[in-house]
């Protein structure tokens, strides 16, 4: 198991659209692609559509596919599990995909002012222990970082398992004065109500969860 994963570190590292951003970048602010990304990597001007804790990275993938004409990029701290989605990208020529290995606590430093359009949170850890709250990506602490980089108006998609968490993630966004877009605690019982892409993007974690018989909710809101 280790022998595989350093394999997959390594091939992460060589591969074309994975970045790394240490600690010491974020704190210097010296990512190379920050404010760069259309010119310097995609070259051009489409909408980037980030997916953070992206995983393996099928919902990257899977709208990359579904959407040439936009951009997207994950972000996960594991280099093993991007390993999935980056190889998949390498090998189908996609050029409108990328990844960063990295914290989404650094997410400012990868991007500049209105450089992203939309971003995808896919299956987080809901922390549920209060004392964990802060630690909640759909946390007011994270949405301020995500409106530093969104565009005006940009969009924040939630799909999770967790039905404490979809309603704790509902309140933030109605108590701040966002405007909810999309919600339901049960996204497949009406999927012809909803975005085609919505039900047939899935997870691996979303297909596990689905198997065990959790509903999956999803929400859509404007900040």
């Amino acid at each position: 198991m280790a022998k595989r994963k350093l394999k997959k570190f390594a091939e992460v590292n060589s591969f074309d659209n994975c970045f790394f951003l240490s600690f010491e970048q974020a704190k210097e602010d010296s990512f190379q692609l920050k404010g760069k990304w259309h010119q310097a990597y995609f070259k051009n001007n489409n909408p980037i559509v980030l997916e953070l804790g992206c995983g393996k990275g099928e919902y990257s993938v899977g709208l990359a596919k579904r959407y040439p004409d936009k951009n997207f990029i994950g972000v996960d701290i594991k280099g093993n599990r991007i390993h999935t989605g980056a190889k998949i990208a390498v090998e189908n020529k996609m050029n409108n995909v990328a990844f960063i290995r990295t914290r989404i606590d650094f997410i400012e430093s990868c991007f500049s002012e209105y450089e992203v359009s939309e971003i995808w949170i896919t299956f987080p850890d809901p922390q549920p222990q209060k004392t964990r709250e802060r630690k909640r990506l759909t946390n007011m602490m994270f949405i301020n970082r995500y409106q530093k980089i969104l565009i005006p108006n940009g969009k924040i998609n939630l799909k999770t398992d967790s039905e404490p968490f979809y309603a704790y993630s509902k309140e933030v966004a109605s108590n701040n004065g966002f405007a909810i877009l999309d919600s339901t605690n049960n996204l497949y019982l009406n999927p012809n109500l909803r975005d085609e892409s919505l039900t047939s993007i899935r997870t691996y974690y979303e297909k596990k969860f689905s198997e065990k018989g959790f509903n999956i909710c999803y929400l859509k809101f404007e900040v």
